[in-house]
């Protein structure tokens, strides 16, 4: 029995990490096209979906190249009149067969000069941005919330604001975007200027969303710590505030830093909330309250819709959303795995 247990568990972790290679392979894979078009040029390119000349001096010269090779070198092969009398020449204009429209030309006649470019740099930096206004107010707050419960409370108030945190962890985002469009983007706007739909806003409706998620989970790590530990600090002289920040935030610290990172990768990867405040356009955001679009919005947006290189950048932009969210968590095992090690 031991060792179909081990074997089981096992398999599960086997399981994830080619789970987890898997999505990465695909990702790739179908963003090699758009990789191998725009390199790491990308990352900086802030246009999306612009129509731009390119050289067409090249285009001229393969055009030329083309029309050099249908027409011999040597005069014997060529069926060239010398002759003025072999020429027919009709004076009708009806026998004149000549193109009235642009779509008769052959491609060596009409070469194509335009292409379309794709960049990710405003949907990242939207995404970063948003992601870190989320963090600056929602961090603070939390923490507050967890104190507030776990410390200073007492019971018939602590047990029902806790059900009531967790119940707000269960809403839907779609909720806090529908919410966040009609009430509390206007409100933001009213406060601080600008428009209703800015990345301030999606950087506040998201903070709202992580606050249940970090709240919860600091104040079920602050619970952990020994009440022999306290009531010590207690004895020697400490103030209640001496004790939470000396005592029961260093014990607690690991279930802190996990549930701040836990709450990031909630805000990072959050589409339909941020799709209803955040504006959509492709702009790079000058003030917070300025619209801008991030990556989930890009992909919900217009996934259904694009095919072609379009459909290649869209997922360029999927794997990196994928690697910064990756990035972030093995950040975090990282720390754990080192505190383990000391």
């Amino acid at each position: 029995m031991e060792s179909i247990f081990r074997k089981l568990s096992s398999l599960s972790a086997t399981l994830i990490l080619l789970l987890l290679s898997a999505i990465f392979v695909v990702l790739f894979i179908y963003a090699k096209p758009a990789i191998k078009e725009y390199g790491f040029h990308f990352f900086i390119d802030p246009r999306w979906d612009v129509t731009v000349e390119i050289n067409n001096k090249q285009n001229i010269d393969t055009a030329n190249n083309t029309v050099s090779k249908n027409i011999p070198a040597d005069n014997e092969g060529a069926a060239i009149p010398q002759d003025s009398e072999d020429i027919a020449i009709s004076q009708d204009d009806e026998d004149i067969n000549i193109p009235q429209d642009n779509d008769n030309i052959t491609d060596f006649q009409k070469p194509s000069n335009v292409k379309v470019v794709y960049g990710g740099l405003i949907p990242i930096v939207g995404t970063v941005f948003s992601t870190i206004l989320a963090m600056f107010f929602a961090v603070p707050i939390a923490m507050g919330i967890a104190v507030f419960l776990s410390e200073i409370a007492p019971p018939f108030i602590s047990k029902p604001v806790s059900i009531a945190i967790e119940l707000l962890a269960a809403i839907p985002s779609i909720i806090y975007g529908m919410w966040g469009l009609f009430y509390f983007g206007p409100l933001v706007a009213v406060v601080f200027g600008g428009s209703s739909v800015s990345l301030l806003v999606a950087g506040m409706v998201l903070a709202v969303m992580i606050i249940p998620f970090m709240a919860s989970l600091t104040r079920d790590s602050m619970n952990t710590t020994p009440n022999v530990l306290k009531e010590s600090a207690y004895a020697m002289g400490a103030t209640k505030f001496e004790v939470i920040k000396d005592v029961i935030f260093p014990y607690a610290k690991k279930g802190i830093i996990g549930s701040i990172i836990l709450a990031l990768g909630r805000a990072l990867g959050e589409t339909m909330a941020v799709a209803f405040v955040i504006g959509g356009v492709f702009s790079f955001p000058h003030k917070l309250t300025d619209p801008t679009v991030s990556i989930p919005v890009v992909l919900a947006n217009n996934f259904a819709e694009s095919s072609g290189m379009s459909l290649n950048a869209l997922f360029y932009l999927a794997l990196i959303l994928f690697v910064i969210s990756f990035a972030v968590i093995s950040f975090a095992k990282f720390y754990f795995l080192r505190e383990k090690i000391k």
